[in-house]
């Protein structure tokens, strides 16, 4: 396949772990955005928000996508922000990318959440109202960034083959 596909959704909705499925049942290539970033710069996306601020982090991750997009027959699992920039959708559609959206309901998010530490966004005692409040934020972007909408509440192998047969990768 040439296209690349391209997971966005909210933390915790499982980008990752879907993504690493489909490259190795369809034998694509296989990248988180995130994973790629701290390779590049060296840092850790906890040390890059609390030195360098999330606006240096969006700008950085903004290059990453542009890389990224420049290469063929890949999974790309993006951090939880990267399509509320336009630059970044608009780079995957450019390139030609299938973007889906794995929405999953707040309720299962903020429970695969509840005791994250790596999530810089989460590091504050009211965990569940911010991600509330996240997630009310960013919905209606990720929905209105995709291609087509899945429900991300199967398991991760079930919801793989789903994706490989819905899009006969």
């Amino acid at each position: 396949m040439s296209k690349n596909i391209v997971l966005c959704g909210f933390m915790g909705c499982g980008k990752t772990s879907i993504g690493k499925l489909l490259a190795k049942q369809t034998k694509m290539n296989f990248c988180d955005t995130d994973i790629y970033l701290e390779k590049k710069y060296r840092m850790k996306i906890t040390a890059i928000f609390k030195q360098l601020g999330e606006q240096r982090f969006r700008e950085m991750e903004a290059e990453v996508v542009s890389e990224i997009s420049a290469k063929k027959n890949m999974v790309i699992a993006c951090g939880g922000g990267t399509v509320l920039r336009a630059e970044n959708v608009q780079i995957f559609q450019e390139s030609g990318a299938i973007i889906l959206f794995l929405d999953v309901p707040l309720e299962v998010l903020q429970e695969r959440l509840k005791n994250d530490k790596k999530r810089p966004l989460l590091q504050k005692p009211n965990r569940k109202e911010i991600i509330a409040a996240l997630y009310e934020e960013r919905i209606n972007q990720y929905k209105k960034a995709a291609n087509q909408n899945i429900d991300a509440s199967l398991p991760a192998d079930l919801l793989a083959k789903k994706i490989i047969e819905d899009f006969e990768l």
